[in-house]
């Protein structure tokens, strides 16, 4: 299967945002190049000038950047086969599509889109399968020529052999047979001198001597149609395979509603690319029936067609939420501290003061990490230890079973206490209040719950005194005035859970 030297590609059409599925087809390509030492090569399908959507190439790079899959050759990159965009590379196919009319494997069609529309609803009301009813074909090369006179709208199609079938064997699959008289004869060359993907991709892929074709299963009834260019062109075919179609856990055609977004907007999320690698990567592949965590480097060197699933694989998001919170748990707490640090530069609010302390922020993230699972929820998480004043509710004040009264009285003992403390570690911290709980006649639970309160704004928050000496003496101190403050707010018959 791989006695020659792999050549595959990654081929995206800017027509939006790469998507997960777009993005998993990437990846297969890649892991498979890097494990047979062989040749990424992006290559930008651009010719549908329509649909081409302004920045998306720019989106496309990034993505792949982010995710660490690089290319050999491509955009910015260069190489041997370039152009690699197939708006520059538009004589070849057009070169192809006339040899193709030449040999009589082709023609031109001149119907117009009012009679192909006519066409395809009388098919669809005979319960007919839609699809060109060759009524070009047979067109002498005389008449060609009169039309050609006078159509300045014309294409290019395919003329598909009506007897037999066309067998091929898919690496994935096995062999796959598709009768050649249900295959239309399709568009090669559009009436604006563009090819279609079936033509660009057939002749791209020639001449960039792409040894493996990866790509989705929904190409697969392409296949037969790629098969008769490459026959009629006499390429030689490279090997196909078709990966599984990806569904959300319902089953149903992945969407937005399964928590799909596109590539850039996990990277907006805060998912760490190596849980992103991850996660695509088993999204039908597996190293065994056990194994989830794996490094790039054992993806590399473990990845293999022989383990791609021809089923569909099942996207879940609470899979990827779960995986990237392994990922960040394993991250030494320098490291996430810097990768947090945009995000809280990007969605704290403006009242907080910029730029923000890498000092602060690493004493901030051991108390957090454990509760991550997105670099988004950061800002959530420990919002209030940026704060100068803490907004909320003075009833949350209030614990259960206890009054404003008592609650009064708890902070005022402690920030008497709390004022005398000369040493302020979580050690001094607890070896005060714990006792004061019982000189107050109070649960710990109950006074530690009033004291998180007042120096956080939250019934829950990181352990309260590893979270009061980050938040240090004098924060802490004011904190608990402005508590005592919010509770005078709040009217005495009122005040009791």
């Amino acid at each position: 299967m791989t006695t020659e030297k792999v050549r595959v590609r990654y081929a995206p059409s800017p027509t939006g945002f790469p998507h997960v599925g777009n993005i998993r087809t990437a990846l297969f390509n890649w892991l498979f190049a890097r494990h047979h030492q062989g040749s990424f090569i992006v290559r930008i399908e651009n010719t549908d000038v329509a649909r081409t959507v302004a920045g998306a190439v720019e989106v496309i790079l990034d993505g792949l950047r982010w995710l660490g899959i690089d290319w050999d050759e491509g955009p910015e990159m260069g190489g041997n086969y370039g152009p690699y965009f197939q708006s520059e590379r538009l004589k070849f196919y057009q070169e192809a599509a006339k040899r193709l009319v030449e040999q009589g494997d082709a023609y031109y069609c001149y119907c117009t889109p009012e009679r192909l529309d006519q066409m395809r609803a009388e098919q669809i009301s005979l319960k007919q399968p839609p699809g060109y009813d060759r009524h070009c074909r047979q067109i002498s090369a005389t008449n060609h020529i009169l039309k050609f006179i006078s159509s300045s709208r014309r294409v290019i199609r395919f003329r598909t052999p009506l007897e037999k079938g066309t067998t091929f064997k898919d690496i994935i699959r096995g062999e796959v047979t598709f009768e050649n008289a249900k295959i239309d004869d399709f568009i090669i060359l559009k009436s604006d001198g563009y090819p279609t993907y079936h033509l660009a991709s057939v002749v791209d892929d020639n001449l960039m001597k792409i040894s493996h074709v990866l790509r989705a299963e929904e190409w697969l009834s392409s296949t037969p149609r790629h098969l008769m260019l490459y026959n009629s062109l006499d390429y030689k075919p490279p090997q196909f395979a078709h990966l599984p179609i990806l569904l959300g856990t319902d089953r149903s055609k992945l969407s937005k509603r399964h928590g799909v977004a596109s590539i850039t907007e996990y990277q907006r999320k805060g998912y760490l690319p190596e849980a992103m690698i991850n996660f695509l990567a088993l999204l039908g592949w597996s190293l065994d029936d056990k194994t989830e965590v794996l490094s790039r480097k054992k993806l590399i060197e473990s990845f293999s067609l022989k383990r791609v699933s021809q089923t569909a694989a099942i996207f879940n998001r609470e899979k990827l939420d779960w995986m990237n919170g392994i990922y960040i748990r394993n991250l030494g707490s320098g490291a996430l501290s810097r990768q947090i640090t945009p995000f809280l530069e990007r969605d704290l609010p403006p009242r907080v003061q910029r730029p923000l302390s890498i000092e602060y922020i690493e004493k901030i993230t051991p108390l957090i990490q454990e509760r991550i699972k997105t670099l988004e929820e950061v800002t959530e998480l420990s919002d209030f230890f940026f704060f100068n004043e803490l907004e909320y509710q003075p009833d949350l004040l209030i614990i259960k079973k206890m009054n404003r009264a008592m609650v009064e009285k708890a902070l005022e003992t402690s920030l008497l206490k709390l004022r005398r403390l000369s040493t302020f570690d979580e050690i001094s911290l607890e070896a005060m209040l714990r006792p004061l709980a019982d000189e107050l006649e109070l649960k710990t639970g109950q006074l530690f719950g009033t004291l998180r309160v007042a120096v956080t704004g939250r019934t829950a928050a990181p352990p309260l005194f590893q979270t009061m000496v980050v938040l240090g003496k004098d924060r802490c101190i004011n904190r608990i005035k402005m508590a005592i403050a919010k509770l005078k707010e709040i009217p005495e018959e009122t005040s009791e859970n």
